[in-house]
């Protein structure tokens, strides 16, 4: 509570030092209210292993829910520069806006270290809605998860919602009766393995086949043998995720055999910042180079690009466009956001300007 009151009282500060439009006085009072940017309270956090911790968030009032299996981008501020991350949810059903993420810090991994070794209950991080097509089927089937390390959170996430787990053990509701599930889990030991003991518990139930490999144990999972561990691999189609390197050689494999797959793969890096750059815009086919002093807007619209614009103060968001990769400074505050490819965040092109090479999807 007493990290709470700081923070507020820290908000509140900057608030009064700060040029700021009405929203932002809203946002320090209820920054989780309907028709705010979308973001999200921590509640708890919650060690898993000695590197990886789970996350509760209380979502914004306009969260509008999840698939089992997608992730949500989460955006924290680290050193001024907002990145943004994609983790998968792991959650069972739940009915009062909350979600969590379970997030492994990776060595020289920026927001996950972050996310790990420095946020405490009462920090506010951004969010996206979720998306990702990492989905089982509605209407079930034969399946094989092959996971490895922290692939297995999108995975956790769909089997709670298939087998919800209660004081009395592991339901077996009717919708879960259509799948038939093996997986396959490798992870370097098993005090590194997280959700061990969640798979272990619907392995007894009988809800799940679970074949947990660790490399000290067993060495590194040898695909060839997979139709050992799994004798119908054939059978079923075969959902994998975990590190890049393990899921080219899953794809290489399955590629020859002509099993099914699909795979998630999430990625690690972040843009440094600089002054100025090259910014397109990728639906208008249009180029140009900027200083990092003018405005996307102006910028824009010198070069004959047709922008939408109204109050030109950062007041309306009439200018707001998709960034699909790249670095802007607010010219405001100077606060810096950062989007990698594959990601999309809206910002206000009548106050930013480029940081770094920037594409617009407009």
């Amino acid at each position: 509570m007493e990290d709470v009151l700081k923070e507020g009282l820290a908000r509140v500060a900057e608030a009064l030092a700060t040029p700021l439009v009405p929203a932002d006085y809203l946002d320090l009072f209820d920054p989780l209210r309907k028709g705010a940017d979308l973001r999200g309270r921590i509640e708890s956090v919650t060690m898993e292993t000695a590197d990886a911790a789970t996350f509760v968030i209380k979502a914004g009032a306009d969260w509008a829910g999840h698939v089992p299996g997608q992730y949500v981008r989460i955006g924290v501020d680290v050193d001024g520069v907002r990145n943004w991350r994609p983790y998968s949810l792991t959650h069972g059903p739940r009915e009062d806006n909350r979600i969590s993420v379970t997030v492994k810090a990776v060595p020289d991994g920026l927001v996950s270290s972050f996310l790990v070794r420095e946020c405490q209950p009462g920090t506010l991080v951004h969010l996206e809605q979720a998306a990702g097509d990492f989905v089982l089927p509605t209407e079930g089937g034969k399946f094989t998860f092959i996971t490895a390390g922290s692939g297995i959170t999108p995975v956790i996430g769909i089997l709670r919602n298939l087998f919800p787990a209660t004081d009395e053990g592991v339901l077996h509701v009717e919708r879960a009766q259509a799948f038939d599930i093996v997986v396959v889990h490798v992870a370097p030991s098993k005090p590194d393995s997280i959700f061990i003991d969640n798979l272990q518990a619907l392995d007894e139930a009988g809800a799940i086949r679970l074949v947990a490999r660790y490399d000290d144990e067993h060495g590194v999972l040898d695909l060839d043998s997979l139709t050992d561990l799994v004798p119908d691999l054939a059978e079923r189609t075969t959902f994998a995720c975990g590190p890049g390197g393990l899921l080219d050689a899953i794809q290489d494999n399955h590629d020859q055999s002509g099993v099914p797959l699909q795979v998630e793969k999430f990625k690690a890096t972040y843009v440094e910042p600089g002054e100025g750059g090259t910014v397109t815009f990728a639906q208008s086919g249009v180029t140009i180079d900027v200083d990092g002093s003018t405005t996307l807007l102006e910028a824009a619209e010198e070069a004959g690009v047709l922008m939408p614009a109204g109050c030109r103060m950062g007041i309306c968001f009439t200018c707001v466009l998709p960034l699909k990769e790249g670095v802007v400074r607010d010219l405001r505050n100077g606060e810096i956001t950062s989007v990698t490819e594959g990601d999309s965040v809206r910002v206000q092109t009548c106050i930013n300007a480029a940081a770094g090479t920037c594409t617009f999807d407009h």
